[in-house]
């Protein structure tokens, strides 16, 4: 019986064997960045300040991957408080309904020694459409390093179809990503040499 309660307890405080094996990392936002660029007759281009991200892995294979970004949409800084108010607004983020927008992968492939493609979900605004993120990873293998990556999208097609006045700007929208992570737990992640 003592054995039993004694496994028992191990068993829920100890982590499992497969959960052991698997590489977790954690992204530091203070170091970070994620930033958006459109093309415009007066310059629109800015930051998040709050937002959160997380790699996980089922196990060391690069292909069970997990990218998880939340971003506050609210938190939209583009040193303008006019812009930022129009951006927060109902004609394109609608912070009050849609205080999210989230980028969830479901495909992680390596393309190159220290590049990646990233399938994933992009939701702004409560539409959720499938995009790429084109990943560099810098320090790979090592347990710490830069992830920068790039993502384009319409955003005509998630129901941004107004403009500012006075200002003309394009339907294209940069997203740019600068993410530091540092392995915390588990084995390395095994990539292609």
């Amino acid at each position: 019986m003592r054995l039993t309660i004694l496994c028992l307890v191990a068993s829920t405080v100890l982590p499992s064997a497969s959960q052991a094996q698997a590489p977790v990392f954690a992204i530091t936002p203070v170091e970070s960045k994620i930033k958006f660029d459109v093309k415009a007759s007066v310059a629109i281009n800015g930051t998040f300040d709050k937002w959160d991200a997380t790699l996980t892995f089922a196990t060391p294979d690069i292909n069970t991957g997990v990218l998880d970004i939340k971003i506050q949409a609210a938190s939209v800084d583009t040193g303008s408080g006019m812009k930022n108010g129009k951006l927060k607004g109902k004609n394109f983020f609608d912070v009050k309904q849609n205080p999210l927008i989230t980028f969830l992968s479901k495909k992680i492939v390596q393309t190159g020694q220290d590049t990646f493609e990233v399938d994933g979900d992009f939701t702004i605004r409560g539409v959720t459409k499938p995009e790429k993120l084109s990943l560099v990873v810098s320090g790979a293998g090592t347990g710490a390093g830069a992830i920068k990556g790039t993502m384009a999208f319409d955003r005509k097609e998630y129901g941004m179809n107004s403009g500012i006045p006075f200002i003309k700007i394009a339907d294209r929208v940069a997203v740019t990503v600068d993410l530091q992570a540092k392995r915390v737990s588990g084995p390395p992640v095994s990539l292609k040499e």
